[in-house]
């Protein structure tokens, strides 16, 4: 009797050649859909956190942490499954990974407490972690090897846009259709089931797939060699600064609008994520040919006035002010987070290279997680206000301190 994962791998080559799978503009457009897909699911919960917390009469501090939690899914992924589709293939990792998806949002859907919104977003970190990660991979590989910039920018922009539409459509259905903390989850997981579709007849780009377990290395993997580790430290920390934005408005802004600026209807919180996102999207587009560098040393000292302006927009409760805030965040979160991954991908050995991005990934996950933890328990005992001072004053010393050692450390030696 054939081995149980000879019959897979055979199945999967059948498969194949059965669908005659996308190739090209459709392929990519089907990669990139899937990118965008995975990271609507992490933004959902977005407008509907303040729902939440008055249905389960949970406090501000277990409202960061229902956000932050996802992270674990996230690092999860990062140390011990990162590595899955070079050795399986993409269309063989990522099917699951939208499985993974699909079950985090049925958990939400039928959510009952506190305990399944955990479960709930642990699982939408693991499968947006795996499924990105395997279509940013698969994006590079489908588009010409002459444009990889292109594939960068495809990727990046993508998931800026997921961010968005996720909790634009999720604000909207939760103000002005029936059921707020259903129907969302329902249309999502129909459009993961389509998607799931499209993924089965897209190219395979791994020449040969392997489905052998015993292959498969999954010990962590993540260092800094000494000779660039002063030159880590400013991509690093425009990497933490640039997600910590991003959180801020995931995890934050709706409970800001309702305490600060009085304002509680929650396609306005979709609204404020949808315009970062899409900002976000059109400064990848329109700086690609800004260096590396560059973009990320002008989003580090563009976060000082972006925070500044977010604490301006809460102390005088200003709509107006808290739009161009967002603006800047969303220019600063764009421009810090691709120019810092492209530095470090610069500075990185070749021979070293995987460990030091996820010693990068692992900044770039503490970020979006640590300062709204931190935000959530300031807020309870002390006061919103303190909060977000903090918040802003934190970012302000990362950015200033990677500011100072990216002057010092110069330019990436060419390679």
């Amino acid at each position: 009797m054939p081995h149980a994962s000879t019959r897979t791998a055979d199945a999967l080559r059948h498969l194949g050649h059965v669908c005659h799978p996308l190739d090209g503009t459709a392929a990519t457009a089907a990669v990139g859909a899937m990118i965008a897909a995975l990271f609507a699911g992490s933004t959902l919960l977005t407008p509907l956190y303040v729902i939440y917390q008055h249905e389960f009469y949970f406090s501000r501090i277990t409202l960061t942490l229902i956000y932050a939690v996802y992270v674990v899914g996230n690092l999860a992924s990062l140390m011990w499954f990162g590595r899955l589709s070079d050795t399986f293939g993409r269309r063989a990792t990522a099917l699951p990974a939208i499985g993974v998806s699909i079950v985090g949002s049925i958990v939400f859907l039928f959510a009952t407490g506190t305990a399944a919104l955990y479960v709930g977003r642990v699982l939408t970190g693991l499968g947006i972690s795996v499924g990105a990660g395997t279509a940013t991979a698969w994006l590079a590989e489908l588009i010409a090897a002459k444009d990889k910039s292109r594939a960068t920018i495809a990727a990046t922009s993508a998931n800026f846009i997921g961010i968005a539409l996720g909790a634009a459509v999720a604000g909207v259905l939760a103000q002005y259709a029936p059921w707020p903390l259903h129907l969302s989850f329902v249309l999502y997981i129909v459009t993961l089931l389509a998607l799931a579709l499209l993924i089965v007849w897209t190219r395979e780009t791994v020449a040969k797939p392997r489905f052998d377990l015993g292959s498969l290395s999954l010990r962590p993997q993540f260092g800094v060699p000494r000779n660039i580790r002063t030159q880590f430290i400013a991509p690093a920390a425009a990497g933490f600064g640039a997600l910590a934005l991003v959180g801020f408005y995931a995890a934050v802004v709706p409970s800001v609008l309702v305490e600060r600026l009085h304002e509680s209807n929650h396609a306005i919180a979709g609204a404020l994520l949808l315009e970062l996102g899409v900002i976000s999207a059109a400064t990848l587009v329109l700086t690609r040919r800004a260096s590396s560098r560059t973009a990320m040393l002008w989003a580090l000292a563009l976060m000082i006035p972006s925070v500044i302006l977010i604490v301006a927009a809460q102390l005088i409760a200003s709509m107006p002010l808290m739009l161009i805030a967002t603006a800047a965040c969303a220019v600063a979160a764009a421009l810090g987070y691709r120019g810092s991954l492209q530095v470090i991908n610069e500075i990185a050995p070749a021979d070293r290279r995987a460990e030091v991005v996820s010693s990068y990934m692992i900044c770039v996950f503490c970020g979006n997680a640590l300062p709204v933890i931190g935000i959530g328990v300031l807020a309870t005992f002390a006061s919103p206000t303190v909060a977000s001072l903090a918040f802003a004053a934190l970012i302000i010393v990362f950015a200033v301190a990677a500011l100072v050692f990216g002057a010092k450390s110069g330019p990436a030696p060419a390679r």
